[in-house]
């Protein structure tokens, strides 16, 4: 009896859990219930271009402008520095209500100046972002008897000599009816559970829709000027307006004004709201993410197989046999020992550069956390492309909290390369603060010139730089130097055997050691080239990435291949007794960034084939840059932690006086 009333209550709070989640949908914002004849407002976004990579603000056009005026819509950190500018239009639509040939504006004649923009912008392939209820418009064509999909529409289009523009669109407003279920509540009397079921609605609950798709049709057509002279924003055209996609007739011209009408249409659909991001979040190629994967895995195998044997047979085999002789036979093999274990009195002599070694391991803790910890709240759903800019601005959040780590590894490592010293703590904190941080300032800046000089929408203003400048100061720099001062109280990691002082003469290599670690790059680089390229599309190709889950497993993997690809090469080096692996081991995983360095110039030539002009491209090559310097830090830092600690384990097991 005890047993079932105890599954009773486990019932009961499995159905309140229920209830209480019922409303909640985690992949994007929440939900919107219109009721018939409401209003709906369209928001328009920055236009953007595969062709340039720089966007511009919607109203840098000829528009129709709204009637009370251009206001920005609320943004976050995010938004701002992807370069989205969301306003509001003068598009109005209201619940389930059909209507077309509705006039909207129309323009003043165009000047010599807007007419060289708007070709330019049509020559360029611009695309007009529009959003309805925090969705994108979407575009479909038919080429070859596939169906693409796009979001936006082009500005125009040039036939011939000729510019046209889209100055008609249709829309298709995807709406589901919410239901109203009956509700059940359960009753647990005595040893019963009664459920007593409601036919009333519950509050909030009532009827109405809720628009689960949005889609457009960009046309072209020829207004006739008399018949518009007396017309008012949301008159009814006289006339019908035939949408045609496959047909222009609105040719630009000098001296001659625009005239802008739409349309737009309802459709009950079957789509419910967690599925209403299904079209945009589509990820062909899930084949190919899985081979990729086994590829990894295969790498992986191979390596972690090298680690074992280096492992089982060889570092175990030697440390039994070394510790079965006694004192006068160790040291009668000592005399005739060979590979790591002669440089015993060297491995852990202090490296060069001692201070920038432990500020770049630093540095690529704190980028490696904001890694982790962002990829897997975007693999659980908590970072949707619903709420745009949520990527970026956790990114930056978690950068900043991880300071704190970054201070603490930094001093540690310190510490413990000068035996216990805690001289220099304070200096190395603040080296931490100022290394990766002043790199990306002086890369964006050089960056954010170029976006201000071509007027981009891009381009970070003024007052955000300050923004980010506070954050740093007030946030990030003390965190980072309560990280060093809890690094210097720390106990610093102990050395297993003692440093000659006197530096062995490290023997001539057949290979130069900088061919190794540069060649060790290609087998992280093999791990994650076919995400990378999907990546890349999601950058620059206008394509949205939501794989997160598999982007965590292949991040996994190249953090498992990162490790043993280092632990490896260190005791390569260590068998040739070459004593200086410090540096070597960071820049063993870290020279995979060197890869993808080249892969993106790689993507640029024989991808972007259409990116025009040189500040398209130095921001492609900027950005690339910037990208590339915070894979060598991440992945370096864990190659440096893994072999480390595979040194300080191998010397702790030789006994020595």
């Amino acid at each position: 009896m005890k047993f079932i009333g105890m599954m009773k209550i486990w019932v009961l709070f499995v159905l309140a859990f229920f209830q209480i989640v019922k409303g909640f949908y985690l992949p994007g914002s929440y939900r919107h219930k219109y009721d018939v004849g409401a209003s709906l407002y369209m928001k328009v976004n920055s236009l953007t271009s595969i062709d340039t990579e720089l966007p511009y603000g919607y109203y840098s056009l000829p528009f129709c402008q709204p009637e009370g005026g251009i206001k920005d819509s609320a943004e976050n950190l995010g938004e701002l520095l992807m370069g989205d500018r969301i306003e509001n239009s003068p598009y109005r639509f209201q619940m389930y209500k059909n209507e077309t040939e509705i006039f909207l504006c129309q323009s003043k004649p165009l000047s010599s100046d807007e007419f060289k923009l708007l070709k330019t912008r049509i020559d360029e392939m611009y695309q007009v972002n529009v959003i309805l209820d925090n969705l994108p418009a979407i575009r479909y064509t038919y080429k070859d008897g596939f169906m693409l999909r796009w979001t936006g529409y082009p500005v125009g289009v040039k036939v011939d000599d000729g510019y046209y523009l889209f100055n008609h669109l249709k829309f298709t407003v995807l709406v589901h009816k919410r239901e109203t279920a009956d509700v059940s509540h359960v009753i647990g009397t005595g040893d019963a559970a009664d459920v007593i079921t409601s036919m009333g609605k519950l509050e909030g609950e009532s009827s109405g829709y809720m628009v689960v798709g949005f889609e457009v049709v960009p046309c072209s057509f020829h207004h006739d000027l008399g018949s518009v002279k007396n017309l008012k924003m949301y008159d009814k055209y006289p006339s019908a307006i035939s949408c045609n996609p496959t047909t222009v007739a609105m040719a630009i011209k000098e001296n001659e004004p625009l005239t802008f009408s739409y349309e737009v249409s309802f459709v009950e659909s079957d789509i419910k709201w967690p599925s209403r991001w299904d079209a945009y979040l589509k990820m062909e190629g899930a084949k190919v993410h899985w081979f990729s994967i086994m590829n990894s895995l295969m790498v992986i195998a191979f390596l972690a197989g090298i680690v074992l044997v280096i492992f089982m047979r060889t570092v175990r085999r030697d440390l039994a046999k070394y510790e079965e002789l006694d004192k006068e036979a160790q040291a009668q093999m000592n005399e005739e020992l060979s590979g790591w274990k002669l440089v015993v009195g060297d491995v852990f002599r202090a490296p060069t550069y001692p201070s920038l070694l432990c500020v770049m391991v630093g540095n690529g803790i704190q980028i490696l956390g904001m890694a982790i910890v962002t990829v897997l709240f975007a693999a659980l759903g908590f970072m949707s492309p619903a709420s745009r800019g949520t990527l970026l601005t956790g990114m930056l959040f978690f950068y900043m909290i991880l300071g704190i780590a970054a201070g603490y590894v930094a001093v540690r490592f310190w510490r413990t390369i000068h035996c216990g010293d805690r001289v220099g703590w304070m200096g190395i904190s603040w080296k931490v603060c100022c290394f990766f941080p002043g790199i990306a300032f002086l890369i964006l800046t050089t960056l954010n010139f170029l976006l201000w000089g071509s007027g981009s929408t891009g381009a970070i203003p003024f007052s955000l730089f300050v923004i980010l400048i506070l954050l740093w100061f007030c946030i990030s720099v003390p965190l980072t130097l309560v990280g060093g001062y809890l690094g210097a109280k720390a106990p610093y990691i102990e050395y297993p055997v003692r440093t000659n002082q006197i530096p062995r003469e490290i023997p001539p290599q057949k290979y130069p050691s900088w061919l190794l670690v540069l060649g060790a790059g290609t087998l992280p680089f093999g791990t994650l080239f076919i995400e990378l390229f999907f990546i890349l599309s999601s950058l620059w190709m206008g394509r949205v990435y939501y794989v997160f889950g598999f982007l965590l497993i292949v991040f996994t993997l190249l953090i498992t291949v990162c490790a043993e690809v280092s632990l490896v090469l260190t005791y390569m080096h260590l068998c040739v007794e070459d004593w200086r692996w410090w540096w070597k081991s960071f820049f063993a995983s870290g020279s995979v960034s060197v890869y993808i360095f080249i892969y993106s110039i790689n993507y640029l030539i024989f991808e972007l084939k259409s990116l025009s002009g040189p500040v398209s491209a130095a921001l492609y090559i900027g950005y690339s840059l910037f990208i590339a310097l915070l894979i060598m830090l991440a992945t370096g830092t864990v190659g440096f932690l893994s072999s480390f600690w595979f040194v300080h384990y191998l010397f702790s097991s030789v006994k020595l006086d």
